[in-house]
């Protein structure tokens, strides 16, 4: 009965539901931690470790909501419009990266060509749906202007290093984001292209799930850290039960994707892989900058300990699954 009543809505009915099935999820979540923060917990360790806990909670609630809203309002508002908004999102994570990466006065012409040039081209390539630009602009045309005005800005000191800063800030943020967006204009056989933003809930989804599993198994599984200088969390056995249960959920839904459940396993499980292993990454480059969270000692746009440790995962992941379905599906 409710598979009938879903499957005689229209597409855009079927995205609405999705969105006030999320909200409602999210409410909850805010009234268990409203609750939660009402019990105030003790100064021995076990009142820090949950002070802690829901410290950790309430920050992932509050980007929880505004990387939901900020999917809302671009759907209702329209492609070219959620494109835009992830534009600000990628804007944002980028300023976080930067702002934990020393610069000198040289850099200041190679940044303002990353945020007011590269950025604003790199989302346009997307609206338009140049999608073979889209893919080579940064890789290739960036990665040599980038050194290029740095070196007219004649200050070689640590020119190499500094670079390479700024053009992995712009890989990340820019490049990897840009994708996010980019699933939304894909047009499938047989698919009504109003149901992709379905798609960019599956990807989401998937890769927040492994990320959620992965940390749950490493709690219980209490294994020795595979690189403990960079995650305390992070060992082999709790990855691949992330991986493997956010593969399988990602089968199961495939009612709301274009792909049979084969399919949707495979592509769950290649932005799973993607995902995790680039959350590592960052991980590592956290370490190097002696930083816990990518917004320092202050709150992000978000509210957030910081913007780019919410998304760091999803970056990494949307690049390779967007491509893959593309090769894949012959796009």
């Amino acid at each position: 009965m409710i598979n009938r009543f879903i499957l005689g809505l229209t597409s855009g009915q079927q995205v609405g539901l999705l969105f006030v099935l999320v909200f409602g999820l999210l409410l909850i979540g805010s009234i268990v931690g409203f609750a939660r923060s009402i019990r105030e917990p003790g100064d021995d360790p076990a009142g820090q470790a949950r002070r802690a806990n829901l410290k950790n909670f309430n920050s992932v609630l509050r980007t929880s909501w505004f990387m939901v809203a900020v999917f809302w309002v671009g759907w209702a508002s329209g492609e070219r419009v959620a494109t835009a908004l992830f534009g600000i999102v990628s804007f944002f994570a980028l300023r976080e990266f930067i702002t934990l990466s020393p610069t000198r006065r040289g850099d200041h012409r190679s940044l303002v060509l990353a945020f007011f040039v590269v950025l604003p081209v790199q989302f346009w390539l997307v609206a338009t749906e140049h999608f073979d630009l889209f893919t080579v602009f940064i890789p290739v045309y960036v990665f040599l202007a980038i050194p290029v005005v740095s070196a007219l800005a004649d200050d070689p000191q640590r020119f190499l290093e500094r670079n390479a800063k700024l053009q992995w800030g712009i890989m990340v943020c820019v490049y990897g984001m840009s994708h996010v967006p980019a699933l939304l204009l894909l047009d499938f056989p047989d698919w009504d292209s109003d149901k992709n933003a379905f798609l960019v809930f599956f990807l989401v989804f998937v890769v927040q799930g492994c990320m959620v599993v992965q940390h749950a198994a490493s709690r219980k599984l209490k294994r020795a850290p595979s690189a403990p200088h960079i995650s305390q969390s992070f060992n082999w056995a709790s990855w691949a039960i992330g991986v493997g249960v956010a593969s399988f959920l990602g089968g199961v839904f495939s009612a709301i994707t274009p792909f049979k459940p084969g399919q949707a396993l495979a592509m769950a499980f290649i932005a799973c892989v993607a995902g995790s292993l680039g959350h590592l990454v960052m991980k590592a480059l956290k370490r190097d900058r002696g930083v816990t969270n990518w917004a320092g000692d202050v709150a992000s746009v978000t509210g957030a300990s910081g913007l780019l440790d919410r998304v760091d995962a999803l970056c990494f992941a949307a690049p390779v699954f967007f491509h893959s379905v593309r090769w894949y599906f012959d796009l």
